[in-house]
């Protein structure tokens, strides 16, 4: 989602300058363009050479020098970015950029700026928390200069709370998000994800081996689209994304009731997850213990309600969307599936091809639309394939 954008990312005088390169190295892996202006105070910590060598352009620290152009620095940089983001964000720049006050090129270019612009704090908890400090910080929030939090841990100074930069990682998240287009502003989505598992005693269970990756990342990416998500999940071990609304499930019958409960309100069902088919008959209290071999060798089943079935076809207005992951004929077995659930896209894959089973990065997928129509899609992340998806569902609104 980055490629070809323009990010202009100033570093200030903290010791979480440290950080910034890795922004800019993991910004242009993305395929971003990254010009950086550093303040004179930010060259103590990290020398330009660094970022010079990281962005592969020059790097803009002094407003007075001369010109290699005739282009007036400050200004044909503002206009050149998609977004401004200062990391770290001192508070000496924060209070500057709040009262207008443009004494360097960084501070300049953010007065001139006509672009978004994001501000990372990285600072001592006290100064974080100061009145002068939050005051200057509601102020450019209110301007609409977004402004992240800060993380809460060991600081520099010893001092433990809140005014711990955020890592790379979660900075450039939050760029991509706030470049994001927010096609699917208004719409809600409900978005199940992982696997359920059904016990058969306080120590076994019943599941299958999704991961969920693939529903988190599609509760990711239409967050980052604008729409309104509830995501409910079963049993994964990734970490969940930010979300308007995370509901924790553990067995299919609490994901029906789940799914049941947000369902009337939502205009997309997205049915990612892989809740279990079957659970045993009984459920015993106490540990089957291994000399009752009976007992485990024959585990009577039932089956559980088809989710996806029960809201494809109890649907009014709402755009369901479900998966079917086979080991043969997927494509005739999606359209039996989308035919029998009352489904309006569904997404197949063969969990036997490499790079499209269970527990990978990525997928290898054909999309069915509720004519049938069949798009084979080649090999791609399940980032990549989130965003597809939700190009088609977005064109059935």
């Amino acid at each position: 989602m980055l490629k070809n954008k323009n990010i202009l990312l100033g570093v200030t005088g903290g010791i979480a300058a440290y950080k910034a390169p890795s922004i800019v190295s993991n910004l242009r892996k993305q395929g971003a363009n990254v010009k950086v202006v550093m303040t004179k105070a930010a060259c103590e910590f990290v020398t330009p050479l660094t970022f010079q060598t990281m962005s592969n352009d020059i790097v803009h620290v002094d407003m007075f020098k001369q010109l290699s152009n005739m282009d007036v620095e400050h200004i044909s940089l503002a206009k050149w970015a998609d977004i401004i983001v200062v990391a770290p964000a001192s508070a000496n720049t924060i209070a500057k950029f709040a009262n207008g006050i443009c004494d360097n090129l960084l501070t300049t270019i953010l007065l001139a700026s006509r672009s978004k612009v994001m501000i990372v704090p990285a600072m001592n908890t006290f100064m974080l928390n100061s009145h002068a400090n939050r005051e200057n910080m509601k102020k450019l929030s209110d301007r609409g200069v977004m402004i992240l939090d800060t993380q809460n841990g060991v600081l520099a100074c010893n001092d433990v709370g809140d005014g711990k930069m955020l890592e790379p990682a979660e900075i450039i998240d939050e760029i991509d998000s706030a470049l994001t287009e927010k096609d699917l502003e208004g719409k809600r989505f409900v978005i199940t994800s992982g696997a359920t598992i059904e016990p058969i005693d306080p120590v076994r269970y019943i599941t299958n081996h999704s991961s969920g990756k693939m529903g988190y990342a599609l509760a990711k990416q239409a967050k980052k689209r604008g729409a309104d998500v509830t995501l409910i999940s079963g049993s994964v071990s990734i970490e969940a994304p930010k979300v308007d609304n995370f509901v924790k499930v553990s067995t299919t019958q609490d994901m029906f009731n789940a799914v049941e409960k947000y369902f009337d309100k939502c205009d997309v069902l997205i049915k990612a997850a892989a809740p279990a088919d079957y659970r045993p008959k009984k459920y015993s209290e106490e540990k089957i213990k291994k000399t009752a071999q009976k007992d485990l060798e024959y585990i009577e089943l039932v089956h559980n309600i088809d989710i996806a079935k029960h809201f494809g076809n109890s649907k009014k207005n709402q755009i369901v969307v479900g998966f079917a992951a086979e080991s043969n004929n997927e494509i005739n077995y999606g359209i039996g599936k989308l035919r029998s659930k009352n489904f309006d896209i569904i997404v197949v894959n063969n969990i036997k091809q490499a790079g499209a089973g269970f527990r990978t990065d990525t997928n290898i997928a054909s999309i069915i639309d509720r004519d049938e129509n069949v798009e084979t899609l080649g090999l791609m992340t399940k980032t990549e394939l989130a965003n597809v998806i939700l190009n088609k569902v977005r064109k059935l609104f």
